[in-house]
């Protein structure tokens, strides 16, 4: 898709942003410093790496404002996402778009804002790197250049999280980046309602694997059976690697029987699949645990525990069996 065509792809961003999975995560340093060295060296009042939402800009970082959100009706960046240039506002007061805006007539009394669209590298602005001033100012060329500067910083940051938060091996999520999700999970479950499970699964007698085999084998099976759980999963379900050889699932809205069926799907689907190994079949078998989210589990840590404690449970049934908490 041309490039200008992808300002008007509300989809696509979305999407593009949605694969930082960074919406309402807890305050990173890099992002911080980033934000009070705009402050510092441009001396505005307020900095923020701003990124928006379906209906609300959210901010990853804000300096010099006590604030994690505001509705995207007023946002000063989801005019600036639009754009393929630096959005530059030196008096909001004579600025149609912007001299009604509550954030103009009421506090914070914003009157001069310059925002850098968060461009990824596939094209889509998913968000801005901004700087508001209580005054008008013009921000000359040099000081769009410096915060232009930064906004590369920024997504550099957001790329390397990406990285960090998947397995290089299996393609899954980190323990972080899913302990990460769960607690999210968790979260909205409180708030709205609903129901959520997990699912751990752990190779059995992986050690042997690699003893009899070599790690390169031990390597090749732990991607082929992610592929194989991929495969089975819902577009919002997350699948993490949590340890060695041992891998969580999160299945939003869904119930323990539900997860049950998923798990003994994937536990047939092991252990009648051989996995080639340069053309030898190595049968190999998995046992899982199975834990629906309850009003007693407040955590991610919490919800695991109660997971392993069923993937005890089939381990020491015998393994290659499902067991629910």
């Amino acid at each position: 898709m041309e490039r200008n065509l992808k300002l008007d792809d509300e989809a696509g961003r979305l999407s593009a942003l949605r694969r930082y999975d960074v919406l309402d995560t807890a305050p990173e340093e890099p992002f911080d410093k980033l934000t009070e060295l705009v402050r510092s060296v441009l001396g505005v009042p307020i900095s923020a790496v701003s990124l928006v939402d379906s209906e609300r800009q959210w901010f990853k970082s804000i300096a010099g404002l006590s604030a994690c959100e505001t509705s995207r009706e007023i946002s000063f960046c989801s005019h600036a996402i639009k754009l393929r240039q630096p959005l530059v506002v030196p008096d909001a007061t004579l600025d149609v778009r912007f001299a009604r805006n509550p954030l103009v007539t009421g506090k914070p009394h914003i009157r001069s804002y310059l925002g850098i669209p968060l461009e990824t590298p596939d094209g889509y602005n998913i968000g801005a790197l901004c700087a508001m001033d209580f005054k008008t100012r013009p921000f000359p060329a040099s000081e769009v250049a410096i915060l232009a500067s930064f906004a590369g910083l920024v997504l550099n940051e957001l790329e390397l999280r990406q990285i960090a938060m998947s397995d290089g091996l299996t393609g899954t999520m980190t323990r972080r980046a899913w302990v990460e999700a769960a607690g999210k999970e968790i979260s909205r479950c409180q708030r709205h309602g609903g129901t959520a499970s997990i699912i751990v699964f752990d190779i059995d007698h992986f050690k042997q694997v690699n003893d009899m085999h070599g790690h390169p084998a031990g390597d090749n099976v732990l991607r082929t059976l992610s592929q194989r759980s991929f495969g089975a999963l819902r577009d919002g379900d997350m699948m993490g690697r949590i340890g060695g050889e041992e891998f969580a699932i999160l299945l939003p809205s869904t119930n323990a029987e539900g997860a049950l069926k998923l798990a003994e799907r994937l536990r047939v689907q092991f252990a009648e699949t051989p996995v080639d190994i340069n053309g030898t079949e190595l049968h190999v078998t998995a046992s899982f645990g199975i834990s629906n989210l309850t009003d007693h589990i407040l955590d991610a840590g919490a919800w695991l525990a109660v997971a392993d404690t069923a993937l005890y449970v089939a381990k020491a049934g015998g393994r290659n069996r499902c067991a629910l908490a």
